[in-house]
This record gives C-alpha cells, sequence and structure tokens, in this order.
C-alpha cells in the first residue's frame, strides 16, 4: 500500500469516528454521572443487566431498548430521575436524584439517555 492510500484511509477512518467523538465530549459529565449512579443497576450496557440487578424483583429499566424509551417523554424520565421510581409509578428501589444531582445535571442524563436510546422526544 502507498503512503498516500494509507493515510487517505486513516484520515477516512479518523474522520468517520468524528460524531461518535463528539457525541462523547458532548455527554461526558453524564456519562461518568451514569457510571458513578446508575450502572450498578441499568448496567455497564445501560440495558437493566446491572450487577444489583439479579437480586431485584423488577428488572430495571433497558436504557437501549428504542421503543420503550421512546415511548417515555422526557418529562417523564426528568421526574424519575429526580423523584425516583415511585414519582413515575415504577421500583420504590430507583432512588431519587434530587439534591444529589442539580438540575441542570438531571437534564443531560435525560438527553444522555435519549442518545443512548437512540431517541427524541
Amino acid at each position: 500500500m502507498t503512503r498516500s492510500l494509507y493515510l487517505l484511509l486513516t484520515a477516512g477512518l479518523a474522520l468517520g469516528a468524528l460524531p461518535q467523538a463528539r457525541a462523547d465530549d458532548q455527554f461526558a459529565q453524564a456519562t461518568r454521572l451514569y457510571n458513578t449512579y446508575c450502572v450498578q443497576c441499568h448496567g455497564v450496557n445501560r440495558d437493566g443487566n446491572g450487577v444489583n440487578s439479579r437480586d431485584m424483583p423488577v428488572k430495571p429499566r433497558d436504557h437501549t431498548d428504542t421503543k420503550a424509551m421512546g415511548d417515555t417523554p422526557d418529562e417523564t424520565l426528568l421526574k424519575a430521575i429526580k423523584g425516583g421510581g415511585l414519582a413515575v409509578g415504577k421500583s420504590i428501589l430507583m432512588p431519587k436524584w434530587e439534591g444529589v444531582l442539580t438540575d441542570d445535571e438531571m437534564k443531560d442524563m435525560v438527553g444522555y439517555l435519549r442518545f443512548v436510546s437512540k431517541t427524541s422526544k
């Protein structure tokens, strides 16, 4: 392979990764917060299979489920994050994050969940 062809292919691969890199930058703080507060139940794959989920009577929400997440309005997601599962008629095991996360962090989390689930509202 010639050097110029190699450079062209390498540049093309790097450019192809740019949208993901931008998304990662956009949601860097929300990703850190999710990894700190949510991953134990919702899992590293965001699919509801966290280490705590095996001992729960109700499986945590699968945040990668495009259909279920797409059917859930942003206001409901924000309410669940802010007030916990009971605030939206869900599991008592989902804690409320009001007082732990700021309003802006909770709104960013909703955006991050939209990114993870490939949905928008």
